[in-house]
């Protein structure tokens, strides 16, 4: 899978925090920009590796930096297969927090992805969205599966190919850094 489907999800959660961080850095005189430090603001980073796990970031110019976890999910070769992110949503919503799973345009999307914790049972969820560099399934966990997460030891999240639809893609998604990084996540208004 190519490399930038490890940042380009992250643009996802760049457009539903935007309105939390849209604050005009640049002055304006009579129309014309006098430009802004050529810094990273903006940009996402990995501010902590926990276990398994990657705190990601946006830099921003003031307040709380957006942040989620993410993990890659690699085949038995060794292979980028899709990735996984995580961030808290706000109180009170029947989901607790949210995800973004990526997978190649390879999948067959109607077979939709599934996700089970140790010997839980699995849940399928659908694909929202494809566009040239991937598909991408939006999903929402509860306060329970959060804590079945926290819980655990592996989740294994599965896909089917679409050259290959009698096969199912079974891939490891280690809990281990789970909860001590998923602690650290944003809180995200959903648009």
């Amino acid at each position: 899978m190519p490399r930038y489907l490890i940042t380009l999800p992250f643009v996802a959660l760049m457009a539903l925090t935007a309105p939390a961080m849209a604050q005009d850095t640049q002055e304006a005189v009579d129309g014309l920009s006098l430009g802004e430090p050529a810094d990273a603001t903006g940009q996402p980073y990995i501010k902590e590796e926990i276990d398994d796990w990657s705190l990601e970031c946006v830099r921003v110019p003031e307040g709380e930096e957006p942040c989620q976890i993410f993990q890659a999910l690699i085949d038995e070769n060794g292979n980028q297969v899709a990735n996984v992110r995580f961030f808290r949503l706000p109180e009170n919503d029947r989901a607790e927090a949210g995800a973004l799973v990526s997978v190649p345009l390879e999948t067959l999307l109607t077979a939709q992805l599934t996700i089970k914790v140790d010997d839980n049972s699995a849940k399928r969820y659908p694909f929202s969205v494809c566009d040239k560099m991937g598909c991408y399934a939006r999903i929402g966990f509860t306060s329970e599966e959060i804590a079945a997460f926290k819980a655990g030891q592996v989740a294994t999240v599965s896909l089917v190919p679409f050259v290959a639809p009698d096969q199912r893609v079974s891939l490891d998604m280690s809990l281990a850094g789970f909860t001590a990084s998923y602690d650290k996540t944003s809180v995200v208004q959903p648009q």
